[in-house]
């Protein structure tokens, strides 16, 4: 799913009234109105109060055509105007007109003042929050941002239009006080980048878009530098097998790596190459590790350092498709010299994770070394170590992508929603959960990408399908184990079923054929 810049949504909506000859306020209420049918399929008439907080943009023209349809459908819909100043939109003021004209409790005015005494909120009300929209570049008034806190002292459902007022699509926020917090945000045709960000996700707790009918032709022709990656998006690079494939044919993945007392990180990466699909795996360790990997992954070849703790001279003699390194790697002066060494000689395509991360972090002169398109995994602290310290999420990215152009390579930013970015695209995994932050983890998911680029995928599809897959499968292993006892070891269990489950069709929700929605 692509993810459109505030400036590609506004032209979106322009060539939308242009190419289907409607207005800005038809478009409005093609909007507005879809908020409405997905309230109304919720709550069947309930007559909770719902609080309708519109500001005099547009956004706040979406809310009161919101407002009407509550109130000619007999909701119990309180309206009021977030006024505090003379430019209101034209949208908005011929939707304030219809709203008046539908009911005698006009709209209530909340004036600079910030006096709310009379705004009576009580925990089982639902607020729904159309102040501001993708349009805002300065933080609120304090008395829009002491609004906020109310809404928030309530515990009242919060119900967001489009985006959480106070929220930008395109910086952070200086203060989480100036934002309001939603339990649902309600976006249009697509969801914005900062619902996916560590810092700006925690303002809704979840989202979901609505389609309000924007140029089709537009949709698919514009190019967008974020795309949000689900299971539609991985099934096309998927790869089957012809009958009579043999191993040969899905590559040889070598996993460079361990110490003396960190085997294990190879044992999980390579299981996880395996059953990712790879035809060949071969570990390339120091000599403690040989006895333990042949007894636990019998499928895998395992030739040994001539060191007995750490690497310190790779000659490993043979031609894989792709080598992993640094997974329990270790960054002594001999592993480092002699991973110098192996940087200078390689060709083969690369992956790196943890120690080889720290390494490269310690000496960037290697980073020129890298053959091209060299996928990075860092988590946070090591994505820190290389490109430095940033300001806030926007910063991050920003740095990312200029380290990725610079060095030609991919960097996976690990994390809740794991971002791949390549030059200038991202791309937002959607899979994944919080029982993945356990030791290993990371370690699996270096063997899946590993073995995706062997089997032939490119770098860029291995790690995007890598992430994918990785997260799917910890969501599947997560139904038996809860978050506090998944293991990295459960991940590579459940693989299998991750493949299965891109050709699950989805099941379909039963029609309610009493729902009476806003024509």
């Amino acid at each position: 799913m692509k993810l459109f810049s505030k400036a590609q949504i506004y032209e979106g909506d322009k060539l939308t009234t242009e190419r289907q000859k409607i207005s800005s306020t038809e478009l409005m209420e093609r909007a507005g109105t879809q908020i409405f049918n997905w309230i109304h399929q919720r709550m069947q008439g309930a007559q909770v109060p719902i609080h309708v907080f519109c500001g005099i943009g547009n956004n706040g023209g979406d809310g009161l055509v919101l407002s009407r349809h509550l109130i000619t459908h007999g909701y119990n819909v309180i309206t009021y105007i977030v006024n505090c100043s003379d430019k209101r939109s034209k949208d908005f003021l011929i939707n304030y007109d219809r709203v008046k004209n539908v009911t005698k409790e006009w709209p209530k005015m909340l004036s600079c003042s910030g006096d709310y005494s009379e705004i009576l909120i009580e925990e089982r009300d639902i607020i729904v929050d159309a102040v501001f929209g993708i349009g805002l570049n300065r933080p609120p008034n304090d008395w829009v941002q002491e609004l906020f806190q109310k809404w928030r002292a309530s515990k009242a459902f919060t119900l967001a239009v489009d985006i959480p007022s106070g929220l930008y699509t395109d910086k952070a926020v200086e203060d989480e006080n100036t934002v309001a917090y939603a339990g649902y945000t309600l976006s249009f045709q697509s969801p914005k980048l900062v619902f996916f960000l560590p810092e700006t996700a925690k303002y809704t707790i979840q989202w979901e878009v609505l389609d309000i009918g924007i140029d089709r032709d537009y949709l698919m022709q514009t190019e967008t530098e974020v795309e949000l990656i689900s299971k539609f998006e991985v099934l096309p690079l998927y790869k089957p097998r012809e009958k009579f494939s043999h191993k040969g044919d899905f590559g040889h993945a070598m996993i460079l790596g361990g110490s003396y007392g960190k085997i294990g990180a190879v044992n999980l990466a390579c299981r996880g190459a395996f059953s990712s699909g790879a035809g060949l795996v071969t570990a390339y360790v120091p000599q403690c590790g040989y006895h333990s990997l042949q007894t636990a992954i019998p499928e895998a070849m395992v030739i040994t350092d001539r060191s007995e703790k750490q690497i310190e001279d790779i000659n490993h003699g043979i031609e894989p498709t792709v080598i992993a390194i640094g997974v329990g790697l270790g960054s002594t002066s001999e592993t480092a010299k002699t991973f110098e060494a192996f940087l200078k000689e390689n060709k083969t395509p690369l992956v790196i994770d943890a120690d080889g991360l720290n390494l490269l972090a310690k000496n960037k002169a290697l980073l020129k070394l890298l053959p091209e398109q060299t996928i990075l995994t860092p988590h946070p602290k090591e994505l820190e170590r290389l490109i430095g310290k940033w300001s806030d999420d926007f910063d991050k990215l920003d740095k990312v992508k200029k380290f990725s152009k610079k060095y030609k390579v991919i960097v996976l930013i690990k994390g809740a929603h794991s971002i791949t970015v390549f030059d200038s695209k991202l791309y937002i995994n959607t899979t994944g959960n919080p029982g993945m932050a356990t030791a290993g983890s990371g370690d699996v998911l270096t063997g899946i990408i590993s073995g995706l680029l062997a089997q032939g995928y490119s770098a860029l599809s291995a790690t995007i399908f890598g992430v994918y897959l990785h997260g799917k499968s910890a969501d599947i292993a997560l139904e038996d184990y809860g978050y506090q006892s998944l293991i990295a070891s459960h991940i590579v269990e459940t693989m299998g079923e991750a493949y299965i489950d891109l050709f699950k069709q989805p099941e379909q929700p039963q029609e309610n054929h009493e729902q009476n929605e806003a024509q």
